[in-house]
């Protein structure tokens, strides 16, 4: 079998390709990922102490030793790899189709997370666990064991969201993660779809009508004792013309914004997401931009006017629209707020996915809410806790990862192997993979009959035409 054959060349000839050192190739693969790592997580801590409004002191004794830690994780990730991808060549004399990716990680990926702090371990390792189970899917795709499902991003997302919608107003998740917070309550959900108690919800449904219309009458007042200004800003223009448009509607009185009523409440939940999904993919692409604006000017107003910036705004404004849509249309229908309409909402929400699909983020809630559960499953009793569980996670899917880097590139996430070769400088893409392609992978598929320059002192297989 392919899998357990072995072939006998050296470490030179298939890895460091560039240097037939070992020691000196592992020299320049850590100083290629020190630099790189650096420079990734400089600006990420700054970025990350500026927005949590860090004191001064952080500034002064923290924020340099914590970069440095995390540099030193990652680059101890990618020069620990080459290390062990030569020890084990040298151990078994040659390599087989697993030890060039996976067995070379593996244990340099366990000690280079033991090196990052213990707060970070966990979010890596839910990235990596993401990544590396859309790997492997995506090999049991490329071998025929599975069949993709069409959409099944959207699919996956919807049945995410509706969960999440769930347990957040039925309060079966107490103390939900930080990003899930941020995604359900700041985001979605907002004060007035906050979880309720039962006897909350009683107490509101039996709400007057008549007081729902004092509360009414009472802002028409207010807005009528507002001074007028003859200069207006852009967004007090757009808020008149929302407000004039959805003054007259109705509102459930199971419905907690009080201040608009359903059509007003869908709307500007519409144009808040939207707005910010639009800024968010702008401020991305603010740094390719810069660097544009002398060499290619004409192509600054795409910044503002691109198709991308559209699709993520329409994805969470649709998201937050459906989702407060259906939550006040089943409090009409069913006249009662009830936990189950998250439920349904959630998953009709999901499918606002269509305007921007993304594996990514349909896989990474995914491993959220699996990982919520599991962790609410150990506080219950219900679930064994596994030490040091995080780590060695992290060193399974960050192996299995390698392994694809090494014998089937095409099956790894496209974005995950620039960064590779960004953290190597394009060392990775180096490798011998030719001679890999007895495996039966297709390791040299995407590398356009790439053969490197070996030199024939340092080689055990002379190669062709030589003499």
């Amino acid at each position: 079998m392919a899998v357990l054959s072995k072939i006998p060349h050296n470490c030179y000839e298939i890895g460091h390709t560039w240097n037939p050192s070992c020691a000196q190739a592992a020299v320049d693969v850590t100083k290629g990922a020190l630099e790189v790592s650096f420079k990734i997580y400089a600006p990420l801590y700054l970025i990350a102490a500026v927005l949590r409004r860090r004191k001064k002191d952080y500034y002064l004794k923290r924020l340099l030793p914590e970069i440095l830690w995390s540099t030193s994780f990652l680059t101890a990730n990618g020069g620990l790899y080459i290390v062990f991808f030569c020890i084990l060549r040298k151990l078994l004399g040659g390599f087989y189709s697993w030890s060039a990716g996976f067995g070379s990680a593996l244990p340099a990926s366990y000690i280079a997370i033991l090196l990052e702090r213990k707060s970070r371990r966990g979010l890596l390792t839910i990235y990596m666990t993401n990544l590396a189970t859309e790997t492997l899917f995506r090999m049991a795709v490329t071998r025929g064991i599975v069949k993709p499902i069409r959409h099944g991003e959207v699919l996956l997302f919807c049945l995410t969201a509706s969960l999440y919608m769930f347990f957040f107003r039925s309060d079966v998740l107490a103390r939900l993660t930080e990003v899930a917070c941020i995604f359900c309550h700041r985001f979605i959900i907002g004060k007035e779809e906050i979880p309720t108690h039962s006897g909350m919800v009683e107490h509101i449904c039996t709400r007057p009508l008549e007081r729902t219309a004092a509360i009414e009458s009472e802002d028409s007042q207010l807005s009528a004792r507002r001074p007028s200004s003859r200069r207006k800003t852009l967004i007090a223009c757009t808020k008149e013309l929302l407000e004039s448009i959805c003054k007259q509607g109705p509102r459930h009185r199971c419905c907690k914004h009080y201040q608009d009523n359903c059509i007003s409440y869908c709307v500007k939940g519409f144009v808040r997401m939207f707005s910010i999904g639009y800024l968010i993919q702008c401020c991305l692409k603010v740094p390719s931009a810069f660097r544009q604006m002398f060499s290619r000017p004409s192509r600054l107003p795409s910044l503002f006017y691109n198709k991308e910036n559209f699709q993520l705004g329409a994805f969470l404004g649709s998201f937050v629209s459906i989702y407060k849509g259906t939550s006040c249309l089943l409090r009409w229908v069913r006249n009662i707020d009830d936990e189950l309409h998250a439920l349904i909402a959630g998953f009709l929400a999901g499918i606002s996915m269509f305007f921007y699909k993304s594996t990514t983020i349909s896989m990474y809630l995914f491993s959220k809410l699996v990982e919520t559960m599991y962790f609410k499953g150990i506080e219950a009793g219900r679930f064994p806790y596994f030490p040091h569980a995080d780590t060695v996670l992290y060193a399974i899917s960050t192996a299995i990862c390698f392994q694809a880097a090494v014998m089937e590139v095409q099956n790894l996430r496209p974005t995950y192997w620039k960064f590779l070769l960004r953290l190597t400088k394009g060392r990775f893409a180096l490798m011998n993979r030719q001679l890999l392609d007895v495996f039966g992978t297709q390791a040299s598929r995407d590398f356009k009959g790439f053969v490197p320059k070996l030199d024939p002192r340092f080689t055990t297989v002379l190669p062709p035409g030589f003499f």
